[in-house]
């Protein structure tokens, strides 16, 4: 037997993970590269290095400390950039605000997060003025605006506080599990929930996606060649852990702000945007601008997130160039959980073949154990058939919720995070998501996939939108509805009749039940939607049960 112990050096460096570590690289691999604010802005990753600096002194002047809770409102900038870094430099907590949540919501979540700062952007300051009086912890409040025209009665103001500032910071080491960021789910009934993330779990997610994005022979690999444009809010899951990757890749990227299509889409062909990613619903907003048909999208990888991404838009986007499939993850898994990489056998198949895998779920990316468990918490076989809840473990998932214990506890039940969602691994390895569990439809007994009927209804030639819910039904307890958009421009009119042709179809086929046959078919103008763009199946059921 080997009785040898090796014992650490007692002068040995204990390297922590910490945030300040993904930006040592890029300041000397490509101190010259640009980081760009829409049209308005430019400067090179050496002066973010200084801005980053300056804003560390500013906030330690202002008060802030170790533990202390630092609250952002902004559009997607470089100023938010600069706070993803030195907030939690400094060992303080960055709290990113949800900014399209209800005033009462609002007020919640910055109560509830105990923020010290709240650093505001001037658009946002009618919002302020609804909550500010109810307002519990929050000492001070600086200003952020596009322009030097700001009103008084701050407590500072983003860049008059920076000037003047040294441009070298000592930044501390200390826990890497100590707390670096904490967000709020977008719940549509009751109140938000907070979760939180730290230095390690931040550092882990964000080699992780390295290793998913940049070294697998992939259709969209990503490297410090690219450019990149978040067009998911900054608020929301970190923009998806993606500005720490970029940021650590050294590669150029561009801050859109307030998400406006016709600039959005200037700003990809301008700086020739290579990666993105975002929800359907902003894909869904970009391919219906008319300014599309002038625009060359053939280098730009788009990663869709938050909702299924149907195989019509898939269809609709490459038709443009766009090189476009699906992750998966949530608020509470950091987020990123899974990518539709296709293997580098896919990339010589049809199509059609490659967008019913760039339509699935994914695999799962390194780090990410993943399991289907079946009612009865039993694992369920990878054979694309059988169905059992998503379940994961990997090493940057939240530990639970802010001051929560028993949701917490639910979250965890059985030592595996539950995602509440409900899907079949196939033969090859790749994730499909059917449905979430409270969107899943139970009638007579059986379930269908409201996501698989909108996959259906999406590749109708004439349809923008669907969405498909279940109402009440008294003798099949739930009933398929499917709301679906009609695309503009269409010469010929949708009917319901189109709609429940193409679903017989595939009832036909024996590739859906005959139970799959929506209950109606309902023409509308819009689908409600969520804080951060999902389809808000909640509300629609309330609207149309």
């Amino acid at each position: 037997m080997n009785t040898k112990i090796f014992a650490p050096t007692p002068s040995a460096y204990s390297s922590p993970l910490l945030i300040k570590s993904l930006l040592t690289t890029p300041l000397i691999y490509a101190p010259q590269q640009k980081i760009f604010y829409r049209d308005q802005l430019e400067f090179t990753y050496k002066q973010f290095g200084k801005r980053i600096c300056q804003l560390a002194h500013a906030l330690s002047k202002l008060g802030v400390q170790a533990e202390d809770t630092v609250a952002v409102m902004d559009w997607d900038s470089h100023r938010y950039l600069e706070c993803y870094f030195a907030v939690p430099m400094i060992g303080a907590i960055l709290h990113t605000v949800n900014v399209r949540l209800s005033s009462e919501q609002l007020l919640y979540t910055i109560n509830h997060a105990e923020d010290d700062v709240l650093l505001i952007n001037s658009e946002f300051l009618p919002m302020l003025a609804a909550i500010k009086d109810n307002l519990t912890t929050v000492k001070k409040i600086i200003l952020l605006s596009d322009n030097n025209d700001v009103p008084e009665g701050f407590d500072g103001y983003y860049e008059q506080m920076l000037q003047g500032q040294p441009e070298e910071f000592s930044f501390p080491d200390f826990d890497e599990n100590s707390i670096a960021t904490t967000f709020y789910t977008t719940g549509t009934t009751g109140l938000p929930k907070g979760v939180y993330f730290s230095h390690r779990q931040l550092v882990l997610h964000t080699y992780g996606v390295l290793s998913a994005l940049c070294a697998y022979d992939s259709q969209a690999r990503i490297s410090s060649a690219d450019v990149y444009m978040p067009i998911t809010p900054m608020f929301h899951v970190h923009a998806w852990g993606m500005p720490f990757l970029m940021t650590m890749l050294g590669c150029k990227q561009v801050y859109p702000g307030r998400y406006e299509p016709t600039l959005l889409l200037k700003l990809i062909t301008t700086h020739d945007v290579t990666f993105s990613h975002c929800v359907p619903t902003i894909l869904h907003m970009l391919l219906s601008n008319p300014t599309i048909a002038g625009c060359d999208l053939s280098r730009w990888k788009v990663i869709i997130g938050g909702s299924a991404l149907s195989k019509g838009m898939c269809k609709g986007a490459m038709a443009h160039g766009i090189n476009l499939y699906t992750g998966y993850g949530m608020s509470e898994t950091c987020p990123v959980l899974t990518l539709a990489n296709l293997k580098p056998h896919m990339r010589k198949w049809d199509e059609t073949q490659q967008v019913t895998v760039r339509c699935r779920t994914g695999l799962p990316i390194n780090g990410v154990q993943l399991e289907l468990f079946d009612a009865s918490g039993q694992p369920v076989p990878h054979d694309g058939k059988s169905t059992g809840e998503v379940v994961v473990r990997a090493p940057w998932l939240t530990q639970g919720y802010f001051k929560d214990e028993e949701k917490s506890r639910e979250l965890w039940s059985g030592g595996w995070l539950h995602t509440g969602d409900i899907g079949y691994i196939d033969t090859e390895g790749y994730l499909q998501i059917t449905d979430r569990l409270k969107d899943v439809i139970k009638t007579g007994g059986e379930w269908i996939s409201s996501l698989e009927l909108e996959d259906i209804i999406s590749q109708h030639p004439s349809v923008s939108e669907v969405a498909v819910i279940g109402v009440q039904d008294p003798k099949w307890g739930e009933r398929p509805v499917a709301l679906v958009v009609p695309k503009p421009g269409c010469n010929e009119p949708l009917h319901t009749e189109d709609i429940l042709a193409a679903i017989q179809t595939h009832i036909d086929n024996g590739t859906l039940p005959k139970y799959g046959m929506p209950e109606k078919v309902l023409i509308v103008d819009q689908i409600a939607k969520t804080s951060v763009g999902k389809v808000n199946k909640k509300q629609l059921r309330r609207d149309f049960s």
